[in-house]
Order: C-alpha cells, then structure tokens, then sequence
C-alpha cells in the first residue's frame, strides 16, 4: 500500500514529531514486520526508543542502522523536510539552497546529504526499457577543438536511451561513459534495455553487432546532416537539451565529472516520475529508496572523487 502526505499541509501534519519520523522509515523498512538483518528472525523487543533487538540472536540494530541516515546526527525531522525539499521542487535542490532552506550550518552538510539522496534515486533491480528506443551520445561542455571523431579530452560523454511512447518520451536512462566504443555501448545497452527491442541509432560503428546480441536496429546516418539531428532522432536530443539547461539552471553548471554519474540518477529519476500527479509520491518513492540504500560518509565519497581524479590524470599521463 502506499501510503504518503500529499501536500505540504498534511506533510506537515504527519511529520511534526522523531516519533512520527521514526515510526514511517519503520513501516517502510519492514512493511511485512521486523526483519533481522543478520538472522532473517521476525520477532524483536525494543531495549531502547530507537533500537531493536532480535529474540533469536539478539542482534541489535535500528530504522536507521544500513541505510543513508546511518549514524546521523541531525534530527529525522530536517531530513523528512530536505527530502520533501528536494522532491517537491521541480527542477531539484542546490546545495546552497537546501543550506539556506533547512537552515544547516555548513554547506558540506548540505552537499552531503543532497549526494547521499541521489544515490538512493536508482534501484539496482529496476526494469530495463523496452520497445522501441532511441539511443545516441551527448558531450557536456561542448565539442572540442582538435579532437577526432567522439574523443572527448576534458568534456564528459553521455550515452542517451529514450523510450518512445507515441509520438513523445516514455522512461528514459543516461550513463557517462570514458568513449564511444563498442565495449562502452554494448555494455549501456545490455544493462539498460530489454533484448527483442528495436534500438534507433545513428551509423557509428560502436553500435555495431548489437543485433547478434538479440536486438533489432533501425539506423539513421547522420554524416553531413549534423543540422538535422534533433529532427531525426528527435528524443534524445530533447533529453540532452533538457539535461544541459538542468545542469547549468539548477547547478550553474559547476558539476564534477566524478560525481557526474549521480546528476544523471537524479534527472532520471525526476524524469520519469515527471507525470506524477502528486510531488508526495516522489517523496514516498525516495524514501522506500533511502531506507533500502547502503550508508555514504562525506569523507569517503571525497577519498572517491580523490581517487578518480587521480585514475584520470595517470592515465592522461601516459
């Protein structure tokens, strides 16, 4: 059953307590009754407010214990409101404006907590797309002068697949990708959309062989007709339009490609849910998807972004 606020007024309503907050992450977290994480046992005693302990091995362990809000210090309360924040806005949430909304004294508190929500915005299990779909690449930053073909040096590759629903968009998914090689696009296509699907591609020989691979292609050339893109494969250049002005509207543009691949969860899953015909099922959407996401501290998506850099500048070193 799904069961959410639908405004702001009963958003408000309901979540105006810890109580209230820890009682919701409860009823998403186990919503056929207590699981323990260890045992799998079904009956549990509270030793504490905020703690269980399992009657078979007397493991303990809380709501909140494996999933983003792990070992937070802030009340459930501010998180329940910078969700709601960030679902209910239509184009997302900045850092500085989720600082300034929830009043947090740092915008490293902020920006760690907007990343820790993207990573909860995709379900590994989530279905792949089928029937018939656009698929195409998009460079962020513009092309580069004095790079062939689709090398990119210091810009970021997109790789773009559009369901199409009628004439308009269905789902959607992206990916950032180091080049436009076979390796890269199989491997997107593959993980994304459902074998027996017909895939609308341009000419590029990266996408080459995918029909051995159980799907169909339908192949537009686009050598020398560049101008007509958007116009032949009409979708995806509507996605990569959209995603720039996103970036640029709602980030100023000031996105690492290190944490890239996590701009791209969140436009996804705004996407997708963009019919929605209530902001509180996104909020509700997210947070079946938080408490079932594994913990991120700062430090470590920092040390990740570390590392990445430095893969990057070896590499271009060599």
């Amino acid at each position: 059953m799904e069961d959410y606020p639908r405004t702001i007024q009963e958003f408000e309503e309901r979540f105006s307590t810890e109580e209230a907050c820890r009682a919701y992450l409860v009823q998403l977290r186990w919503p056929e009754g207590f699981r323990c994480p260890s045992c799998e046992g079904w009956k549990a005693v509270l030793v504490r407010a905020t703690l269980f302990q399992c009657c078979a091995c007397r493991r303990q362990t809380s709501a909140t214990a494996g999933t983003i809000f792990q070992d937070t210090r802030k009340p459930l309360l501010m998180w329940f409101r910078a969700m709601w924040y960030v679902t209910s806005q239509k184009n997302g949430a900045s850092a500085l404006g989720l600082q300034r909304v929830l009043g947090l004294g740092s915008y490293e508190t902020a920006w760690t907590w907007l990343h820790k929500l993207r990573r909860a915005m995709v379900r590994p299990d989530r279905d792949r797309l089928s029937g018939w779909i656009e698929v195409d690449e998009t460079i962020l930053g513009g092309l580069e002068e004095g790079v062939a073909g689709r090398k990119i040096e210091s810009k970021a590759l997109i790789v773009i697949a559009a369901q199409a629903e009628g004439p308009g968009i269905g789902r959607i998914r992206m990916r950032a990708i180091q080049d436009a090689s076979a390796g890269s696009l199989h491997a997107f296509v593959q993980n994304c959309i459902e074998p027996g699907s017909t895939l609308h591609t341009d000419g590029w020989q990266g996408y080459a062989g995918l029909e051995k691979k159980g799907y169909e292609r339908e192949i537009t050339v686009l050598r020398g007709r560049r101008k007509d893109a958007s116009k032949l494969m009409p979708r995806v250049h509507q996605i990569a339009s959209l995603l720039k002005r996103w970036l640029l509207g709602t980030h100023q543009g000031a996105v690492a490609h290190e944490h890239l691949p996590y701009y791209l969860d969140e436009f996804t899953f705004r996407f997708n849910r963009r019919k929605s015909k209530s902001r509180g099922k996104l909020f509700f959407r997210l947070m079946q998807q938080a408490v079932s996401s594994p913990p991120a501290t700062y430090d470590a998506m920092v040390r990740r972004s570390k590392s990445l850099r430095q893969r990057a500048q070896h590499v271009g070193a060599s």
